[in-house]
C-alpha cells in the first residue's frame, strides 16, 4: 500500500538495504519499479545513511530505511536528505514495532510506517500488518479507498455519499476476524511480551560480554580476552530502544559460524543465520541493481547468528543458551 501511495511507477527507483527481507523489494518491484541497494553500518547493520545521497538519481522517488532486528535506523539524517531532494521516506518497521528511536516510535517517523504481524515477529497475527500515514490527510483518505478495494465504501459509511463507487485502484487489504481476534489479545499484551524479550536480550549481552570473568587464572592463556574475540554482539545506540526483536552474534568468518551454529544445535539450541542479500539473489539481479560495494551486507550474510529470545524461555533455557555459546568460543578461539 505505501508503493501506491507514493505513486511508484515504471522506472522509479526506491533506495534500500540490501540485507532486508524479499518483501521490502517486492512492494518495489510489483509496481515497475527498481529497488536499489546500498550497504549497511557495521554497527547496528542499518542502511547506512552516509551512502544514500550517491545512490541518488532523478528517478529516485523514495529512501526505503529498514529497522533491522528492532534498532533505529538514523531517521533524522535520512528525513532531511529525503527532504532536501523531494523524496518520500517509507520505514519497514516490520521488525521494530514498538522500538523508539529519540524517544518517538519506529514507524511514525517517515511519511509512511509499515509494520508486520506475521507469526516470526513479537505480536503476531498468523499474517498480517498495518500501515500508519504520518505527514498527508490526503495520502490517509486516498489509503481508505485503496483498503476497500478502490471503493469509497469509507464515505457512505460515514454518511458522505449515499452510495459507493469503484473511484480508483485498489485491492483485498482486510484481514478476517480470527486473525484480528489474536492481534487484540496479542496487542493488550505487547507491552509486556517486549518486557520479557527485552530481559532476554539484555541478559543475553551482560552474561556474554563478561563471559571470561569466571574463568579460572589456571585455565586463562594470553588468547583468551574479555569479550570473546570469537563475536561481535549487537549494538543498539544510546538513542535507541529496541524491542529485542532478534538478538544476533556476529562471528569473525563464514566457518566459525558454521562451528558456532553447528554447535548449538548439538546442544538442542535452534540457531540461524538469515538473509540472502537481494543483491546477490537472482530476482534482486534481474529486477535492481546496486550501489557501491556491499562488503558489511556480504560479511554480515556470512558471519550472522540469531539466538532465541521468545519471551517464554525459561532462566534454565537461557542458561543453556549463553553457556553453550561461551564454550563453543572457547573451544574455537584456543583451536
Amino acid at each position: 500500500m505505501a508503493a501506491l501511495l507514493c505513486d511508484l511507477q515504471p522506472g522509479d527507483e526506491v533506495i534500500m538495504p540490501s540485507y532486508t527481507f524479499s518483501s521490502t523489494a517486492n512492494a518495489v518491484v510489483l509496481r515497475g519499479a527498481v529497488p536499489v541497494f546500498v550497504d549497511i553500518r557495521k554497527d547496528t547493520l542499518n542502511i547506512d545513511e552516509t551512502l544514500i545521497e550517491q545512490a541518488i538519481t532523478p528517478r529516485t522517488k523514495v529512501i526505503c530505511a529498514v529497522h533491522y532486528a528492532g534498532v533505529a535506523c538514523e531517521m533524522d539524517t535520512i528525513c532531511e536528505i529525503a527532504t532536501r531532494h523531494n523524496l518520500f521516506v517509507v520505514e519497514d518497521a516490520a521488525q521494530a514495532f514498538l522500538s523508539q528511536y529519540k524517544g518517538r516510535q519506529c514507524g511514525s517517523i517517515g511519511d509512511f510506517g509499515c509494520f508486520s504481524f506475521h507469526y516470526t515477529k513479537n505480536v503476531i497475527c498468523g499474517e498480517g500488518g498495518a500501515i500508519s500515514i504520518n505527514r498527508s490527510s490526503d495520502l490517509a483518505r486516498r489509503a481508505l479507498v485503496l483498503w476497500e478495494k478502490g471503493t469509497n465504501r469509507h464515505d457512505f459509511m460515514m454518511g458522505k455519499v449515499d452510495k459507493y463507487e469503484w473511484v480508483d485502484i485498489g485491492s483485498s487489504y482486510v484481514p478476517n476476524e480470527v486473525s484480528c481476534a489474536i492481534l487484540w489479545a496479542q496487542l493488550d499484551d505487547a507491552k509486556e511480551v517486549t518486557a520479557k524479550r527485552q530481559q532476554h536480550y539484555n541478559e543475553y549481552l551482560t552474561k556474554l560480554t563478561t563471559s571470561f570473568k569466571n574463568i579460572p587464572p589456571s585455565e586463562q592463556t594470553g588468547d583468551l580476552k574479555l569479550p570473546l574475540p570469537v563475536l561481535r554482539l549487537p549494538h543498539v545506540p544510546s538513542h535507541c530502544e529496541t524491542n529485542a526483536h532478534i538478538f544476533y552474534i556476529l562471528a569473525r568468518n563464514h566457518t566459525e559460524r558454521l562451528k558456532l551454529e553447528e554447535g548449538l544445535r548439538a546442544k538442542g539450541v535452534s540457531a540461524f543465520s538469515h538473509y540472502v542479500p537481494l543483491h546477490s539473489s537472482p530476482a534482486g539481479k534481474k529486477y535492481g541493481r546496486t550501489c557501491g560495494i556491499m562488503e558489511v551486507t556480504d560479511s554480515v550474510h556470512n558471519t550472522l547468528l540469531r539466538l532465541p529470545v521468545w519471551p517464554d524461555l525459561t532462566a534454565a533455557e537461557r542458561n543453556l543458551i549463553t553457556d553453550s555459546l561461551e564454550a563453543l568460543a572457547i573451544e574455537i578461539e584456543r583451536n
